[in-house]
């Protein structure tokens, strides 16, 4: 029977995996269970993982720190892979506003843990330890350790026990200001999501479908080819063509000429479309489904792009009009419609939507792929590149004058920050970044449980009489303060003063405190990516600037 206890008792790897496997379901399953109509979801395994650790169990310590950091960074990576395409213009839209917003929570933090260390006496170090916890920063409490151990040449333990105490009701202290703050401004998810539906629609870069009757005395007996070259500074392609003299619908290509009173379909950008209308003549009253009732002759169809070998080329260059007679009109990327201009750039998981013959479409077909078995096939090389870079610039000490010691992004920072610039710029370089939602689901919900798992084990030892013999009772109260008080001042600021749609303010105060299992919470409670996005906005300057205070308060504190 010692192979029993080896297994359970053990330090082993079968042992670790099999405490692990433990945890999380455990974890996940009593997560399910709701209380007052609320329930913690998968934050639920921290607290298995603190029960199973105050009983005993441990793992080898390199062991645990392996998968913690390796889940926390499959977690982040997954995250800015899911938001990266959206995040630029995300933060064009707002991004500064809630960053100014995200840097408020965090020096509030900063400020409260200063006076709360001059009022009570509890040590510097304790403190941002407690600080760390109460925000859920990993990377902030190993910083702190760092800078206080090459200080001194030892490291203090109150650092961690102050982290270990404090994360918990960190965590649902971070929980507890969202849904706070839902309730104090009656929040209406419907309302909430109809507001991202228009900010959505509004977007001036989206696609924009319009019908025209051709009144402009300069564009009679011009061909589309000469008018595109002319108004080329505008984002528009005529798709198709109804003849004043035959009643005929026909599929416009750069030699289709246009005549008095033609009727056009154009799609054109929110921007550009008063412009366009102003050029061609008159905007008429007909939907986009009186043009396909109309043109029997001809189907529209989405085709997928799976041929990696197309990623990163220009639309101009594959000549789809001149080759197969056929008119590409829109292209879906990540749920936004683009005007299909012949500069716009591809990548593997575009939805092209052709207008043709059906032959014409076949053709084409073949030409892009439209294989749904080829996008299931992972491309785990792009998401292996991105966090090898990912933790190279994580690990890239950043100094700056009068701090001795140099400031890290860390191994979540990094990796993250890459994630989003793969996802958004690597079909430059033809790098196929394109992962399936499930995919892209499964290794987050991995990732953050392994790391919750392995915080909870680690925190569980001693967790008790640190809390009952050793003051742990009023770090825990201490941490609260820090969590609760900046977020709720700044969360009701950003809702009453600015206007921050409700879903986007979660994932700003899940990214301010960088704090997964609250993004995770949030994620379920909205149903949409709003959360993610606001998350992905604030969370590197919120990294960086966490653990820049973790050291600076040790360095100028302690």
């Amino acid at each position: 029977m010692d192979w029993i206890n080896d297994l359970v008792w053990g330090t082993g790897i079968g042992h670790s995996i099999l405490l692990l496997s433990i945890v999380i379901a455990a974890g996940i399953q009593l997560g399910k269970v709701k209380v007052f109509g609320i329930s913690l979801g998968i934050t639920f395994v921290l607290f298995v993982g603190i029960f199973l650790g105050q009983l005993g169990f441990t793992m080898n310590h390199d062991v645990l720190n392996f998968f913690k950091e390796f889940g926390l960074i499959l977690f982040v990576y997954s995250v800015g892979m899911q938001v990266g395409p959206g995040f630029f213009s995300s933060f064009k839209q707002g991004g500064i506003t809630l960053n100014m917003l995200a840097c408020g929570i965090i020096f509030l933090g900063v400020a409260i843990a200063l006076i709360l260390h001059y009022v009570t006496g509890v040590p510097i170090p304790t403190m941002v330890g407690i600080l760390s916890g109460a925000v859920t920063n990993t990377p902030g409490l190993g910083a702190a350790q760092q800078a206080y151990s090459d200080m001194y040449g030892v490291a203090d333990n109150t650092i961690a026990l102050g982290y270990a105490v404090a994360y918990p009701l960190g965590v649902i202290g971070i929980i507890l200001s969202i849904i706070f703050v839902r309730y104090v401004f009656r929040v209406n998810f419907d309302k909430e999501n109809e507001e991202l539906n228009r900010e959505d629609a509004a977007h001036e870069n989206e696609a924009k479908p319009i019908s025209l009757i051709v009144k402009n005395p300069a564009v009679f007996e011009k061909t589309v080819g000469d008018l595109s070259a002319l108004m080329g500074h505008l984002d528009f392609v005529i798709s198709r063509v109804w003849r004043f003299e035959n009643k005929q619908i026909e599929i416009a290509s750069s030699a289709t000429v246009l005549h008095e009173n033609d009727k056009i379909f154009v799609i054109t950008t929110e921007r550009d479309a008063e412009a366009v209308k102003t050029f061609f003549g008159v905007e008429i009253d007909m939907e986009r489904k009186q043009w396909i009732r109309m043109e029997s002759q001809f189907v529209n169809r989405r085709i997928l792009i799976t041929k990696p070998e197309l990623n990163g080329k220009k639309l101009g260059q594959l000549k789809l009009r001149k080759l197969y007679g056929i008119n590409i009109t829109r292209i879906n990327r990540a749920g936004m419609d683009l005007v299909a201009t012949p500069n716009l750039t591809l990548q593997v998981g575009d939805r092209v939507n052709v207008v043709g013959t059906e032959t014409g479409i076949a053709n084409v077909e073949k030409v892009l792929g439209n294989s749904m078995k080829r996008l299931n096939e992972p491309n785990l090389i792009a998401i292996f590149v991105g966090i090898g870079l990912g933790i190279i610039l994580g690990s890239i000490p950043i100094t700056f004058p009068g701090i001795p010691q140099p400031i890290k992004l860390g191994l979540a920072g990094g990796p993250l920050i890459v994630a989003i610039l793969v996802s958004r710029f690597g079909y430059h370089y033809k790098l196929v970044t394109y992962t399936t939602q499930s995919a892209n689901f499964m290794l987050r919900e991995i990732g953050i449980t392994l790391f919750l798992a392995c915080v909870g084990l680690s925190a569980g030892e001693g967790f008790i009489d640190t809390i009952v013999n050793n003051g742990g009772l009023a770090w825990v109260g201490y941490g609260f303060i820090i969590t609760t008080v900046p977020l709720l001042i700044v969360g009701c600021v950003a809702r009453y003063f600015y206007k921050v749609n409700y879903f986007t303010l979660m994932g700003l105060i899940a990214g301010s405190t960088t704090d997964p299992p609250a993004l995770a919470y949030s994620n379920a409670t909205a149903g949409n990516d709003a959360p993610a996005v606001g998350y992905a906005t604030v969370y590197p300057l919120s990294m960086f600037l966490r653990v820049l205070t973790a050291q600076l308060m040790i360095l100028f504190f302690a």
